[in-house]
């Protein structure tokens, strides 16, 4: 039997980073990384294998900067694990003890068991595994008629890559009153259905899936409430995920309302020496407290990188206090993104809240070639202006802006000192000075609060 200081199972993000930064904190120790497949896929780039990238391999990821830093990796399952005496067994019936246990086992998505006819031939997921997409890429190019239940992130992301194929027809089937309702406030989830109608995808809102309609196994249609029958040789169901936590449920770790494996501010388990990270494991809300199921590689490497610096000591004090929520994503060349708390999320957890808006151009001046409109919203604590949300829709600049935004919610910054924030502008970068968009929303909020 081998013996390793640390084992990871999972080779995803989360799994790779703790690897990587475990290793730089304790070079002595030795490091073993278990996956099931040799191949992996940047999780956020597989919408795009359907249509932008030439080619799957073009999203690959694998383990090399783990491998680079001195871990071993093992192409196998687990099938076992004795937290008691600290051993391992992997379904090629190999043995392994450690010290330290880390679970990088991601998340799975969810299947619709409650539609009848999920089950038909022709009825496909967004499964992380390389060979999976793989295969569901070589139908996507065969199919006609194609219907994406979900209109998430991933469920629109698809949607609109695999509308750019003239011959084919994309449906969109989203049960919420907008698409990406769970990451916008009401406006601008708005903003972006339009966004998506403006392509080549005939887009259902307010309109749950029925039933999945087959014929001899194979899929033919799907029927939604309204009565409306789609028909489709493909259909993709994009609900969401849920954490990848069998395993740690089997071997006796507690898990939380939403199936993840609970873990405190430090990634640690309820049982000493074993930790979890990334979509399998809990989380909670910065801006709520309340328990949060956000899976997003950005997190979860955010909260690998405080594991692999703790694993053996407590070096980096400052833990990790809670998911923030950054998202963005591009519709059709227009970019969307959202950081803490919008709306409704603070009116669901009781927050009271202001909002500050504005909209210009992100050049200066708008007639430079490449200009596009930039709107902001800031998301605002009345009683003292800390800023605690924000959602931008606009050109490339919405991807680092929204980082800016989730920094200043971090770091709890209010909105009066995000007026006296210095800033470097140049005209084929970034909105004039005299209207910086954060500033500017910062100026409107604050007349907001003057109005209370």
């Amino acid at each position: 039997m081998k013996n390793y200081d640390v084992i990871i199972i999972g080779g995803g993000p989360s799994g790779i980073i703790t690897g990587v930064t475990g290793i730089k904190q304790n070079p002595e120790k030795s490091f073993l990384m278990i996956k099931g497949e040799e191949k992996e896929l940047v999780p956020c780039g597989i919408p795009y294998v359907f249509h932008d990238l030439d080619d799957i391999s073009q999203n690959a990821m694998g383990p090399k900067p783990f491998i680079d830093a001195g871990g071993e990796v093992l192409i196998d399952y687990v099938r076992k694990i004795d937290t008691k005496t600290k051993i391992l067994s992997t379904e090629k019936g190999i043995d392994f003890h450690f010290d330290k246990l880390v679970f990088a086992t991601g998340s799975v998505p969810v299947i619709p068991t409650f539609i009848n006819g999920y089950d038909l031939e022709g009825v496909e997921y967004i499964l992380k595994k390389y060979k999976y997409i793989e295969t569901l890429k070589a139908k996507t190019d065969k199919a006609k008629n194609i219907i994406v239940i979900g209109g998430g992130f991933i469920g629109v992301e698809v949607a609109e890559q695999l509308a750019k194929y003239s011959d084919k027809k994309v449906s969109l089937v989203e049960m919420e009153k907008f698409c990406l309702y769970y990451a916008f406030s009401e406006d601008m989830a708005a903003r972006a259905d339009e966004v998506i109608r403006a392509t080549n995808i005939n887009l259902f809102t307010s309109n749950a899936v029925k039933q999945i309609l087959g014929e001899k196994g194979h899929v033919k249609a799907v029927l939604l409430d309204d009565g409306t029958e789609i028909i489709a040789d493909l259909v993709i169901a994009s609900i969401g995920y849920k954490p990848n936590s069998n395993l740690a449920r089997y071997c006796g770790l507690a898990l939380d309302d939403n199936s993840a494996i609970d873990v405190d501010r430090y990634m640690r388990t309820g049982i000493k020496d074993i930790f979890a990270v990334g979509d399998c494991s809990s989380a909670i809300g910065f801006i709520t407290g309340r328990s949060d199921s956000v899976m997003l590689a950005s997190t979860a490497t955010a909260e690998a990188r405080i594991l692999g610096y703790n694993l053996y000591h407590i070096n980096l004090l400052r833990n990790f206090q809670g998911i923030i929520s950054i998202f963005s994503t591009e519709i059709n060349n227009i970019a969307f993104a959202s950081a803490g708390a919008i709306e409704q999320t603070a009116h669901n957890a009781n927050i009271s809240y202001i909002v500050g808006k504005f909209e210009d151009v992100d050049r200066h001046p708008g007639t430079l070639p490449g200009t596009s409109k930039l709107f902001i919203k800031l998301i605002v604590s009345p009683k003292n202006g800390t800023i605690i949300g924000g959602e931008i829709c606009g050109g490339k600049s919405t991807g680092e802006l929204i980082n800016i935004i989730g920094l200043a919610i971090q770091k709890r910054v209010t909105i009066y000192e995000l007026i006296s924030f210095q800033i470097g502008t140049h005209p084929l970068l970034t909105t004039a000075p005299t209207k910086y968009v954060l500033i500017k929303a910062a100026e409107n909020a604050i007349a907001q609060m003057n109005k209370a």
